[in-house]
């Protein structure tokens, strides 16, 4: 069996992509559905659906650069003619689910990975060169944008492969003729054909409804929840510089009977604006969210996720929008909490140190669980204390 390909047959190396390619975008689509609904109350099933998101999102990358190799090769090698010319339709919607597929074998896991970049370390992509790309921010709206295309994407993908898979089908049960088994191994004898006639239709109908997919998931994306500013924040988040979160650490410490426990979650990210020269009191804003089932709480992470406490299920995220204040000397984010679907007031005091573009936070503050419905069940102290510690570290770096 010959490498390239002729006017008629495939060669081995395209048959080689297109049953790989199958291979693991049949493997990434079921993966995602798995993760994303797989249970996480006990630590067994964080850890699983940590593994699950893991598993998708490298297969997804994997996808990616094979995605690219098959289409770098494509290009140099000529198209097999369709076998039934005179049925433009049919032939025309073919090439349609072409082109659409080899869109998206590229921008599917392509937004998938900047999703992931933009994000702040849940489930990390099983690979030696890092978990963020260049010119990504870590930001809540940047992931929110690209989650909304690749959510959008993966549908047109899902209904691509189907109508392919459809049409081979057909092809070889109804017409039974030798497009399915000309791409399968081995040498099939392929009746003469008339040479293809262009068109631009199949390629402008795909640009199309890929345009409307592109609109669709940026309108999703878009509408991702977010308070909105006031008008005095508003006017400082266009002036002040914004701040990439490098590394940080978000950690709790709760004081149930006979002692403190503490813990932190994994997976969060901060969108921060701030200029320590501003003038006036108002000297930037922050919009923090925090993936809740991230919590590592040793022996109690699961009681502390389930239905009594953060009831991680129903609620997996936490928010808080603040403006930053200058307080004493030092500054305070003041603004409002929201975990378990219940809002509250919060301020937290902070310090910062910055040298050149790096600054470097250090903050805490102490919740009141009753505020956010946490632990109901636990009205007085003597099982479980109603302050909470919260404390933030992070190393930001100047956007620009």
């Amino acid at each position: 069996m010959p490498l390239g390909n002729t006017a008629t047959r495939y060669g081995g190396v395209a048959k080689t992509f297109h049953w790989l390619t199958a291979l693991l975008i049949l493997t990434a689509l079921p993966l995602g559905v798995i993760a994303n609904g797989a249970p996480f109350e006990t630590d067994a099933e964080i850890a699983r659906k940590i593994w699950l998101f893991s598993l998708h999102k490298t297969v997804g990358v994997t996808a990616f650069f094979v995605a690219l190799a098959r289409i770098a090769w494509a290009l140099t090698q000529p198209k097999p003619a369709a076998l039934h010319p005179d049925r433009r339709f049919e032939t025309r919607l073919a090439e349609t689910v072409h082109w659409l597929l080899y869109a998206s074998l590229v921008l599917v896991p392509l937004s998938g990975w900047l999703h992931h970049a933009a994000a702040t370390g849940f489930a990390p992509i099983w690979w030696p060169f890092g978990q963020t790309l260049p010119f990504v921010p870590q930001s809540a709206a940047v992931a929110n944008f690209f989650a909304g295309l690749h959510f959008v994407f993966t549908k047109v993908l899902a209904a691509s492969v189907i109508l392919h898979i459809a049409g081979a089908l057909k092809h070889a049960l109804v017409d039974k003729d030798a497009t399915l088994r000309r791409m399968l191994p081995g040498t099939v004898a392929i009746p003469d054909t008339p040479p293809p006639q262009s068109s631009r239709t199949p390629i402008l109908t795909a640009a199309a409804l890929y345009l409307v997919a592109l609109a669709l998931g940026t309108l999703i994306g878009l509408q991702a929840d977010r308070p909105p500013a006031s008008s005095d924040a508003a006017q400082s988040t266009q002036t002040a510089p914004r701040w990439i979160v490098e590394t940080g650490t978000l950690e709790v410490a709760i004081m149930p009977q006979g002692g403190t426990l503490s813990g932190g979650f994994g997976s969060w990210s901060a969108d921060i604006t701030f200029d320590p020269d501003a003038p006036g009191d108002r000297v930037g804003q922050v919009f923090v969210t925090v993936l809740v089932p991230s919590l590592g709480l040793g022996t109690v992470t699961a009681q502390a996720l389930g239905p009594d406490f953060l009831d991680a299920a129903l609620y997996p995220t936490a928010e808080y929008s603040a403006e930053i204040l200058r307080a004493n000397g030092a500054y305070a984010a003041s603004g409002t909490l929201t975990v378990k679907g219940k809002s509250a007031p919060a301020t937290l005091p902070f310090t910062v140190e910055i040298d050149g573009d790096i600054a470097t936070l250090l903050g805490e503050t102490v919740l009141d669980r009753r505020s956010f419905g946490i632990g109901d069940g636990y009205a007085d102290e003597s099982t479980l204390a109603f302050p909470v510690t919260v404390r933030i570290s992070l190393t930001a770096r100047r956007d620009g």
